[in-house]
């Protein structure tokens, strides 16, 4: 079949259906009759359907024709909707941006560029999606989040990834720890206290394993948790230390939590936006995007790539 037609065309078509009239249709959208008979022409041709029956006197629409007109108009309102509402957003700052993130990558970043956000656009609502970084990644890819902010996605082929930072990782300890004290720490030295660490379903242990594959030092750990967060609560309340993301650590003085530089072997990770490859984000999405991508290594304290 071939579905050569336009839009122009279904509105010549719904015009002639609404009013029963080439006539009048033609007045109606401000087109020559005879260039209103050949968008519909064109567009039964395209259908290969007959849409209306067509008498000296009269123009009715056939079975096919009145199915069609229904489909046609509301296909025609949805566009006139969407396009309204574009507009909104443009005109009033309307919308809901929805991310997908690892909650290590904006536990102490995220916060102050929403601030910002808010500030200039309150009437645009942010939904966070936080996830492991497969489950963050795989929002993006279905369409569900507008973009992203992770650690993983360069080998994905529908997904851009854009590196913004590179960051290490880091002892995490409490501020009473004898470690606290120290500039840096080895894996080595480790091994001498209680040591925590996220579950293998976790992209930053994956990354830790990677970097000490080849390592004969690998502390064993006395508590596991699926989230970085969750491993801080724990060495807050003084439970061990851990290796986290610099990222997930606050930045300036904390009540409780102090970190140390980890060396032998330091350990690094991306972190970028990812989005749908083909897909152009909303003007609600961009402004956040755009945010995120000109602040994250200011507000972070990281090194941009």
């Amino acid at each position: 079949m071939n579905m050569n037609f336009d839009l122009a065309d279904l509105r010549a078509f719904v015009a002639v259906a609404e009013l029963n009239s080439f006539r009048a249709a033609a007045d109606s959208i401000h087109l020559s009759q005879p260039a209103l008979s050949r968008r519909v022409e064109k567009l039964e041709l395209a259908l290969g359907v007959r849409l209306f029956e067509r008498t000296t006197r009269s123009v009715s629409l056939t079975a096919v024709g009145r199915d069609f007109s229904h489909k046609a108009r509301t296909l025609l309102d949805d566009l006139e909707n969407s396009l309204l509402s574009m507009q909104a957003v443009a005109a009033s700052q309307l919308g809901e941006v929805v991310i997908a993130c690892v909650p290590s990558a904006v536990y102490y970043f995220l916060p102050k560029v929403l601030r910002t956000f808010h500030e200039q656009y309150p009437r645009i609502r942010v939904r966070i999606v936080d996830d492991s970084a497969n489950a963050a990644l795989e929002s993006v890819a279905r369409g569900e989040a507008d973009f992203g902010i992770n650690i993983i996605g360069t080998q994905e082929p529908e997904i851009d990834f854009q590196v913004i930072l590179k960051e290490r990782f880091v002892v995490a300890c409490h501020r009473d720890h004898p470690l606290a004290g120290l500039k840096q720490v080895a894996w080595a030295e480790l091994a001498k206290y209680d040591f925590m660490t996220v579950d293998k379903s976790s992209g930053n242990r994956l990354l830790v394993d990677l970097a000490l594959a080849n390592s004969n030092v690998r502390p064993s750990w006395c508590f596991e948790a699926k989230h970085v967060s969750t491993l801080l609560g724990l060495v807050e309340a003084g439970l061990g230390v851990a290796v986290v993301p610099r990222l997930s650590m606050p930045q300036g003085e904390h009540a409780t939590l102090a970190m140390v530089a980890l060396v032998e072997p330091e350990v690094e990770r991306n972190v970028g936006l990812l989005r749908r490859r083909g897909r152009e984000l909303t003007p609600a999405a961009r402004k956040l995007y755009d945010l995120i991508e000109t602040t994250w290594p200011r507000a972070s304290g990281q090194v941009p790539v």
